[in-house]
Order: C-alpha cells, then sequence, then structure tokens
C-alpha cells in the first residue's frame, strides 16, 4: 500500500474518532514517536501489544524494543494494540484494517508482526488483531502465492505457547535485545535473496531462544496425555531461552514516547535489575527471569538524568521483580531524590517486599502522602507460606504495618492467594485472623480510621515453576472459599476483593495447555471472545459453548493432578532451571521445607553456569552500599 493509501486510512480514521472512546489511543503523533522512511528501510515490523493503548503503552519491554529496532538504519519499528470493541466495529462499518500508529499503514504491509505474550487471555485478542488486519490465522494458510507478515511472539507466556502455537510462525524464549536484531538480518537477507518460508525458519531455529512450532510434533496417548515429542532432522529438540549476559551494557530506552492520554503507568521506568533469588514456588516469573543481574548504580543515574530531559515526566519508578533487594536501592534512591528533588521529580518503588520494607525509604519517596500500602503475604499461615516458599512471617507483617500507620498511613493492601496446595480452611482462617491483627496494629497507634483491603486470587499452576504438577482447585471450590472469606471478613474497615473464578479457570486451561487447544481458542474468537483478561468483556458462556462443540475437557489441563513422570506440553522449551531442581522444590514444598534465597546459598537449579560470577555481582552491590556509608 502507498504513502497515499495511508493518507486516505488516515482521513477515515479522522472522521470516526469523534463517535469512539478515548480517540487519543487511535492518532499516534505522540512526544518522542519514531517517523522512518518506509521506502529507505529494508525490514518493516510493528511491535503489536495485544490489549488497549493506555495497558501497552506502559508495557517496559514494547519501549525497548522499540527504541531498539529504530535505532538500526535499516529496520522500522511502528505500534499497534488491540482496538476497544467500540473502535473495532466502526473500522468494520468503514470497511477500514487495523493499522500502525506511526505511518497508519495496514498491518498486512509489515514484514514482521510481533506480539507480546503478556497473559494467557490476551490470546483471544492477538486471534482478533489477526482478522481485524486481514491475515489468515493459522500459520498453515500463510503460504502460498500471496505474501503475508511473519508472526511471532515472545514473553512470558512463550515458555509455553502450545495452545498458541499453529497461529504463530515462531516464537522468542527469553531476552530479546540481542536475537532481535539477529532475527531481523535473517529475514532482511532472505527478503533479498528471495528464499522460502522453510529455509528461513531453519536458519532461524539455529539461533538460541528461536522456537519453530512447525518442526516439533506430538504424539498423544489413549488416556490424553503426550506420549511423544517428534523433532525434524537438524532443529535442536530442546529450545533454550536467550539470556542477556552484560545487562549493565544492555540497550535501554532513555527518549521514550510521551502518551497523548494517560497510560496505565505513566513514567519514567528504570529498570534496576533482572531476575529473582527468592524462589516462591508459584511464582513463574521469579523462574523464567533467572539469573539474577543488577544495572549498575551509576547507569540508572545516568538514564534518570537523559530519561526525565528527553520526556518531561514527573515520577520516575524502579522497576524489577523486588526491587528493595536490589543491593544499591539505599544508595541509588538517595542520590536519585537528591538530583530530582530540584526538578519536582518524584521517584517511586513498586515493588515492596514485607521483610525488606524501610518506613524511612518508603517516606523518602512518598513526600506527598499516599493513601495506602501495598504488600503480598500469599497465605494466612506459617506452614503455607513455608509450603510456597513465601520467605515472610506474621511478624514482618504487624512489623511493617505498624511502622506504616505510626508513619501517617491510612490504609494497607494484602493480596493473598486461595487454592494453593496443600492448603485447609485453617489457612484461610488465618487470612481472616492476619487482616483483623493488622487492624488492631493500626488502632493501638492511634490510627482508629485505618483500612484493610484483603485481595484474594485463584492460584493458576504455571508451567516451569515446582507447582506446575499440581491441578487448580474446581471453580466450586473456589467459590465456596470465597464465599468463606467474603462472610468472616465483613467489617466496615475492612474491603474484601476477589477474582473471576471463571477467568483464573481459564488463564490455568491455556498455562497448561497442548496444541489440541488451537480449536478451542479459534472457536472462541469467532464467537465473539476478546478482552479475557477485562471483567466487563470477560464471557464464561462462550467459552463454554466453544469447549462444548470442539469436545474439549478443559479439566483435564486446569484441574488434573499430572503424572510426575508424564511427557509435559513445555518439556522442550528450557529457561534454563532443569525439571530436576522443580521436582525437587515441589517434594520440598509439600514437605514443608524451605529453601533459602540463593543469594545466600546456591539453590543448584541449573540456570548460573558460573555461580561464582553471581556472587561477585552481589557483593559489587555490597561493597557500593559500604563505599558510600
Amino acid at each position: 500500500m502507498s504513502e497515499k493509501d495511508s493518507n486516505w486510512i488516515r482521513q477515515k480514521v479522522e472522521r470516526i474518532l469523534p463517535k469512539v472512546m478515548k480517540p487519543g489511543r487511535y492518532v499516534g503523533g505522540e512526544w518522542n514517536i519514531i517517523h522512518k522512511n518506509w521506502d529507505q528501510t529494508q525490514v518493516h515490523t510493528a511491535f503489536i501489544f495485544p490489549d488497549v493503548y493506555e495497558v501497552g503503552m506502559s508495557n517496559l519491554a514494547l519501549r525497548i524494543i522499540y527504541g531498539l529496532i529504530n535505532s538500526y538504519d535499516e529496520y522500522l519499528c511502528e505500534r499497534a494494540f488491540a482496538p476497544w470493541p467500540d473502535m473495532e466495529e466502526k473500522l468494520k462499518e468503514e470497511g477500514l484494517p487495523l493499522y500502525a500508529l506511526e505511518s497508519f499503514r495496514p498491518l498486512k504491509d509489515f514484514d514482521v508482526l510481533g506480539f507480546t505474550l503478556q497473559y494467557e487471555l490476551s490470546y483471544t485478542n492477538i486471534l482478533n488483531i489477526l482478522r481485524l488486519s486481514g491475515i489468515p490465522l493459522r500459520s498453515a494458510e500463510r503460504r502460498g502465492a500471496q505474501s503475508y507478515p511473519w508472526i511471532i511472539a515472545g514473553g512470558p507466556c512463550a515458555y509455553n505457547p502450545e495452545p498458541i502455537a499453529p497461529f504463530i510462525d515462531f516464537f522468542v524464549l527469553g531476552e530479546a535485545e540481542e536475537q532481535y536484531p539477529e532475527i531481523l538480518k535473517i529475514i532482511k537477507e532472505g527478503k533479498a535473496s528471495k528464499a522460502g518460508k522453510e529455509e528461513l525458519l531453519r536458519q532461524l531455529a539455529e539461533l538460541q531462544g528461536i522456537y519453530v512450532p512447525e518442526f516439533y510434533e506430538f504424539a498423544y496417548q489413549v488416556d490424553g496425555t503426550i506420549g511423544e515429542l517428534k523433532v525434524k532432522e537438524g532443529i535442536p529438540r530442546v529450545v533454550k531461552k536467550a539470556v542477556l549476559k552484560d545487562f549493565d551494557a544492555a540497550y535501554f530506552p532513555e527518549k521514550v514516547i510521551v502518551p497523548y492520554t494517560e497510560a496505565v503507568h505513566d513514567r519514567v521506568m528504570l529498570e534496576v535489575m533482572r531476575g529473582c533469588t527468592r524462589g516462591c514456588r508459584f511464582c513463574q516469573a521469579g523462574m523464567i527471569y533467572r539469573p539474577l543481574r543488577e544495572r549498575s548504580p551509576e547507569r540508572l543515574l545516568e538514564q534518570a538524568e537523559k530519561a526525565i530531559e528527553a520526556t518531561g515526566y514527573e515520577e520516575i519508578s524502579l522497576v524489577s521483580l523486588s526491587t528493595s533487594d536490589y543491593s544499591c536501592v539505599n544508595w541509588v534512591l538517595q542520590e536519585l531524590l537528591a538530583k530530582m528533588q530540584q526538578k519536582a521529580v518524584s521517584v517511586s518503588l513498586p515493588s515492596l517486599r514485607l521483610d525488606s520494607f524501610d518506613v524511612e525509604i518508603a517516606e523518602q519517596v512518598q513526600k506527598v502522602r499516599k493513601s495506602g500500602l501495598t504488600f503480598a503475604p500469599e497465605a494466612g499461615t506459617q506452614r503455607l507460606r513455608d509450603v510456597i516458599n513465601k520467605g515472610v512471617t506474621e511478624e514482618d507483617l504487624l512489623k511493617t504495618a505498624e511502622a506504616a500507620f505510626q508513619a501517617g498511613w491510612s490504609s494497607i493492601k494484602l493480596y493473598y492467594m486461595i487454592g494453593l496446595p496443600t492448603e485447609t480452611y485453617e489457612d484461610l482462617d488465618g487470612i481472616v485472623d492476619q487482616a483483623k491483627k493488622v487492624l488492631a496494629v493500626a488502632r493501638k497507634v492511634g490510627r482508629k480510621g485505618a483500612r484493610v483491603t484483603v485481595s484474594a486470587s485463584s492460584f493458576v499452576p504455571k508451567p516451569h515453576t515446582p507447582f506446575q504438577w499440581e491441578g487448580q482447585d474446581s471453580p466450586e471450590v473456589l467459590k465456596e472459599k470465597q464465599e468463606y472469606l467474603r462472610r468472616r471478613l465483613k467489617d466496615q474497615h475492612i474491603k474484601f476483593l476477589y477474582h473471576d473464578i471463571g477467568a483464573s479457570f481459564m488463564e490455568a486451561v491455556l498455562a497448561r495447555g497442548d496444541r489440541r487447544l488451537a480449536e478451542l481458542l479459534e472457536k472462541a474468537v469467532l464467537k465473539g471472545c476478546k478482552f479475557d483478561g477485562w471483567s466487563e468483556y470477560f464471557r464464561f458462556d462462550l467459552w463454554q459453548e466453544a469447549w462444548r462443540e470442539t469436545g474439549v475437557d478443559p479439566h483435564f489441563y486446569a484441574n488434573r493432578k499430572f503424572s510426575l513422570d508424564e511427557v509435559l506440553a513445555w518439556d522442550h522449551l528450557s529457561p534454563g532451571i532443569s525439571k530436576e531442581f522443580l521436582l525437587n522444590e515441589y517434594k520440598k514444598a509439600l514437605a514443608g521445607v524451605v529453601t533459602p534465597d540463593c543469594r545466600g546459598r546456591c539453590g543448584k537449579c541449573g540456570v548460573c553456569p558460573d555461580i561464582a560470577r553471581m556472587v561477585m555481582y552481589r557483593e559489587k552491590g555490597n561493597q557500593k552500599d559500604v563505599r558510600d556509608e
């Protein structure tokens, strides 16, 4: 499509924008947007976040990949998001395809469409985006004379992408900063030589972290479990994730796009470290993002100065899986606050742990008193916290609550999970007791109007965690547990929030699913499923219709306890952690045995090829703290 055609799309879009909510989602043209010449670049890519604009614009991966790819003269990267249903309706009425925000070119015109898989319930949006773009859903349907973009995907859900595998040409496992440019180089050379798709896929499969589903075929047993995985000749039997070794020198976007409409996290984000050493047994992110790597304090301060200058943001957030575990957090905070105070820029810590919470730090970063603090005990009893290896105690919670209330906070939010392995009603009673104890602490220090919010999500077993073999509680059991907590938490000073059980059930189905679920996904999309992560659009009834019509038994995936020796749908995709380690952790969980933080003692998970290097990183951070004391 020519630039003239793109202008035609732009003009038609401008006419329908007054008829939709939040038209700023669809206009582009933001501050720091990158416009590149289509004809002077050799490979055209679009990064697609399969959710609404304001959610996607908060995604750090989008910021990194967008800036990184556009830093190459020969490549172009634009953005697209899932249109809200009102905009989708108008696009269909006008016969308009889904387009990229920078050039208004249809997504079908690009060489590569890259999706990020942050959440299983976004899969329906991915298929819907392809439909709105006029692109056949299945990879096998995109072969032939007509040229279609490469459809690729990465992110945390890529570690078991089997339910969506038939729709994607290849997946990127792990960190894409180094691999993505290599991918585009192969595609660029293939484009020039007019190489066939299979030839290019074989070249791509040689890169670390690249998983091409069509080279892998599953055979199933009579009972429905996987019997065998067949791999094409010359293709790696196990795909190992790509790992960024020099995190300090890695590309980081300092000149990020500033949206016209407010994003969910509308601020500068400084990534202080990747990975986590805590070893919570339910946490997929804590397993797949290993090993721990920290960014140097000097580099963070340099990035902060440049990012604020380039964006005009008034807030900096220090992000990671557990920011208070960053070895130089105190020093970096002090320096940032000193440098940014004169610019009226605040600093926030979104990830705080009960056992490393420092009320003085919290007061520093929240000069203007915020309404509440959020912590995650996860379970109501110490027994169950040991099972999940949470590593915090009730004493940590009460001590932290007392310090926070004394310092002036008026509310605390507590996150828990229900349905955890080995959970009993005594553990649910523990949630109630803890909420009441936190209120009692508030009254003891004179905060009589204090409020406690208890949020209870349903446990979802995730691949590559010690609990990957566990089944989720049935929807009926989870409903009973929610009702039990609701009755027991009736108090004007306690607010109880809980997640939609149907959505958690479908998340579990897709998280532990295999390739046979592709038909279910396709059927659900055709019935109208989309924005399944949004309560107002999640349609459990449509999913029920879809699994009845396709003959899929969702309980086989969500609620069944997997045999310890069965082949799992994700066994051939490796985050670096050995299956033996996960199995050992599972057995320790059932025995209530804890595993210490691996900063103190290596747990031998298999990720770190050089344990001494990881310890040196930690010591370097500690030396920084000591030196500046």
